[in-house]
């Protein structure tokens, strides 16, 4: 008997679309099940962990993972990639450099953080270059009635932020770390502070009020929340500007613990 989302460790938040918070760095990983066809998004910060996501997808899907989705090019979200054989694998336009030329950063970054040099080495050695780069935004059909947009909403957290929205009722949109819960948004040396607010408008029109918005690392969160984050960020990096109020906009987030990076 094949076993569930919730008996592999996975939060079911649509039919057919579910999350996983990994640990260490409580990355997410998602994943969108189609009818021979599946997508994976990220595929978390080492290749024993996205072992264990392939595994995981395995049971739930019946088959194999055909796409994988890396929301924006650091390690906790990309060193697992090559354990993917045969899945295409879609990043936003302009990040192939960082896998490829940026490598050894990428691996220098890991360690820092905490990933065993030998597991932070061999991830950064065998990193796929995406084979499908979207420069604006792209539909991939799964099959089954299943799609998913991937969109580039404007530089942000990285010049190569990317989201999965997946159209439903609600839509649930993967933010990547354009929107952490878990602790404060990481600006690093590669974040473009000035952008980023609007990105996070981009993706509250893409989503709406009612979507769910799974963050790059804790709880899923609501529109309200999202909203309150990037008006933190405007006052934050000095950016004019608020984003617009909907319906409901004086909710709070979806609550949530996490262990902030």
């Amino acid at each position: 008997m094949r076993l569930t989302w919730e008996e592999l460790g996975w939060e079911r938040v649509a039919p057919r679309v579910g999350r996983r918070r990994l640990p260490d760095w409580d990355c997410t990983a998602g994943l969108v099940v189609g009818e021979g066809a599946a997508l994976m998004i990220d595929a978390g910060s080492s290749l024993a962990e996205g072992a264990r996501l392939r595994s995981d997808a395995r049971v739930l899907t019946g088959g194999r993972v055909t796409h994988l989705a890396l929301t924006h090019p650091h390690f906790d979200h990309v060193f697992g990639a090559a354990v993917f054989a045969g899945a295409q694998v879609i990043a936003a336009d302009g990040s192939s450099e960082v896998y490829g030329r940026d490598r050894d950063e990428l691996c220098a970054d890991a360690v820092r953080n905490g990933l065993a040099p030998g597991a932070a080495e061999e991830a950064a050695d065998t990193l796929v270059r995406p084979h499908r780069l979207v420069r604006s935004a792209r539909y991939l059909d799964l099959g089954g009635g299943v799609g998913v947009r991937l969109v580039r909403t404007g530089e942000g957290h990285t010049a190569h932020d990317l989201v999965v929205v997946v159209p439903g009722d609600p839509a649930v949109v993967f933010c990547g770390d354009l929107v952490e819960e878990s602790g404060e948004p990481q600006a690093g040396p590669d974040a473009v502070p000035s952008r980023w607010p609007a990105a996070l408008d981009r993706l509250l029109e893409l989503g709406g009020e009612d979507a769910l918005y799974v963050p790059g690392h804790g709880a899923v969160v609501d529109a309200a929340f999202v909203r309150a984050q990037r008006d933190a960020l405007a006052a934050r990096f000095g950016v004019a500007g608020s984003a617009p109020a909907g319906p409901g906009a004086g909710g709070s987030g979806t609550a949530g613990s996490g262990v902030s990076r």
